[in-house]
């Protein structure tokens, strides 16, 4: 069972707006309304938050595209983000009472949000899903339709010997889901969000690989290869803390060593989450759907990582601002992949976007 590497639509040639229309005429009682041709996805830390705390542009850019702009234009807009750990429900909920605004969960993409395109083919075949809080994210893998998803605390359950160096806790040992992993053979590893315990998940990740787990009935030959699947390929990220953290990314790399230091070569793997083609596909779908059929629309991302807010955006012929409020330095040179426009915060990329396309 391969995933394919680009899953979504092929757009064919994107065509940007210059100046050659404002807005069209929507329906409703004989008055013209305008619709807008430009629409926005933002990423979420070191744009909008830092950490748990709104970045004071914030509310000033979601207001422009509430209306508070010159043309009284509502403008659409999704956050994009590489983060995930929860559900989008809930992470929505939590959205919107930090920004003060209602962020519903069909213009929220989170790095794991892309796996609803391919669970039917996973469906009925045991996943072990990695990262997050206790069994968080297994049900968030249940809401999206995986049946048989089990995390790397229910395996050290199972056989606490697995990795000696961890006694689960009163509350670990609440979420775990009692199983015999002598007997499930797991079809993929989904790295849904970051791992709180790499070397546990490190160990397990490899004893699965390798059969050691779930598949010691079967000669290298005739088992299956496991898919394994990052969802984030962000090395570092922006919290409150001065200086940015390692990421999923860092997680990747991690095992990728050790794994390779065991076996003598690294393990093909699918990466999902910004820049991938993947997911931008996905966004653009849920983009133009808030457009509502308009033509020849605009789309921007405005994003504080050269690598991923930005070459993404680049690569799928968006129009990308990057903004110094999050992981880019200034001071350390030019970024990695060239913006179409650089800004200090999230509201002075909103009102340059606008004068762009209205001006």
């Amino acid at each position: 069972m391969l995933i394919p590497r680009h899953i979504g639509p092929k757009y064919g040639n994107r065509v940007t707006v210059k100046q050659i229309a404002r807005y069209l005429n929507g329906p409703g009682n004989g008055t013209a309304k305008p619709r807008s041709r430009l629409a926005f996805a933002f990423d979420i830390d070191g744009v909008l938050l830092r950490g748990k705390n709104p970045l004071p542009a914030a509310k000033e850019a979601l207001s422009i595209l509430d209306g508070n702009n010159k043309l009284g234009l509502k403008i659409p807009f999704i956050l994009l983000t590489n983060g995930g750990g929860v559900s989008e429900e809930e992470r929505c909920r939590k959205l919107s009472s930090q920004l003060g605004v209602q962020i519903h969960p069909d213009q929220f993409i989170q790095s794991h949000t892309v796996l609803k395109s391919i669970v039917h083919n996973y469906v009925d075949v045991p996943v072990l899903v990695l990262g997050g809080q206790g069994d968080t994210l297994r049900r968030v893998a249940e809401g999206y339709g995986f049946r048989k998803a089990y995390t790397t605390l229910d395996v050290l359950n199972w056989n606490p010997s697995i990795w000696p160096f961890h006694n689960l806790t009163q509350e670990e040992r609440a979420s775990v889901r009692p199983a015999d992993f002598s007997k499930i053979q797991f079809g993929a590893i989904f790295v849904f969000h970051d791992p709180r315990n790499w070397a546990l998940d490190t160990q397990i990740m490899c004893d699965v690989i390798q059969g050691i787990i779930g598949g010691s009935h079967e000669t290298n030959h005739t088992r299956k290869p496991v898919d394994l699947v990052f969802c984030n390929p962000d090395l570092i990220w922006q919290s409150d803390f001065e200086a940015p953290r390692m990421g999923q990314g860092a997680f990747r790399v991690a095992f990728q060593a050790v794994f390779q230091s065991l076996t003598g070569s690294t393990y093909p793997y699918i990466q999902f989450g910004k820049p991938t083609e993947a997911t931008y596909n996905f966004a653009e779908i849920m983009l133009k759907h808030r457009l509502q059929g308009v033509p020849k629309s605009s789309l921007y991302m405005v994003g504080d990582n050269p690598e991923s807010d930005i070459a993404g955006a680049n690569t799928a012929g968006w129009k990308s601002i990057l903004v110094h409020t999050g992981v880019y330095d200034l001071h350390r040179g030019p970024p990695s992949h060239q913006p179409t426009h650089q800004a200090e915060d999230v509201a002075e990329a909103v009102r340059w976007a606008l004068e762009q396309e209205f001006c």
